[in-house]
């Protein structure tokens, strides 16, 4: 039986949003973000452009969904250790060694740092997912008393995507699996061991003022 994806009320089939989005990566990786448009995308998938608006608002939600696509992570991630867990949501990177890949994402990353609304999408469709993962992982590893609680696990939970686009940013270079592990291994895993930050006392309750000095009260003799 063929399988479905619902989107804006419809079932489309799976199949052929794949070949939408596919159709959008392949020119993202050539043209860039800013040179992609809906027209272009209707087109190489030799679809009607308001078969792309059934389906996106627009080309940053459409690119987001494709990325999500390409790069996707399991529904659930349970492997019985945090480090295992983190692994596993990082079996779709692989771009270091994929020249499609990389162009997908050369074309991707400087339109993040000017177009709001590619970053909005990005973070809806791409980031919350996997952010929601890692905490749930660590939240997780609490309970089985394999990392201490108190932690920052929000903060913890950005630190790979932020080392992710800081090489692509400063090398241009797309990240692999091994440098996702070396994240992890050195990075992420020491500090989600480190006790969690302890609270400051809390100060004390400030003296009530002292009462204003009176003059003696002056009597004439009688």
């Amino acid at each position: 039986m063929t399988s479905a994806y619902a989107v804006h009320g419809r079932i489309r089939t799976t199949a052929r949003h794949d070949e939408l989005c596919r159709a959008a990566l392949e020119l993202l990786s050539e043209l860039g973000y800013d040179r992609l448009t809906m027209d272009a995308v209707a087109a190489r998938a030799g679809a009607g452009k308001a078969t792309l608006y059934r389906r996106w608002t627009g080309k940053a939600s459409m690119v987001a969904d494709a990325l999500s696509r390409m790069k996707a992570i399991p529904d659930e991630v349970d492997t019985g250790s945090l480090r295992g867990d983190l692994v596993a949501m990082t079996c779709g990177f692989g771009a270091g060694d994929d020249p499609f890949q990389t162009g997908v994402t050369a074309g991707l990353v400087s339109a993040l740092v000017h177009d709001a609304e590619l970053r909005d999408a990005f973070a809806e469709h791409f980031l919350a997912p996997r952010k929601r993962m890692q905490l749930t992982a660590f939240e997780r590893a609490v309970r089985r008393g394999e990392i201490p609680p108190q932690q920052d696990f929000d903060l913890l939970a950005g630190v790979l995507p932020a080392m992710v686009f800081h090489r692509m940013m400063t090398t241009g270079q797309a990240p692999d699996a091994d440098f996702a592990l070396t994240v992890i291994d050195r990075v992420l895993l020491p500090l989600a061991h480190q006790p969690g930050p302890r609270r400051a006392p809390a100060p004390p309750d400030p003296a009530p003022p002292e009462p204003a000095p009176t003059e003696p009260i002056q009597t004439r003799p009688s």
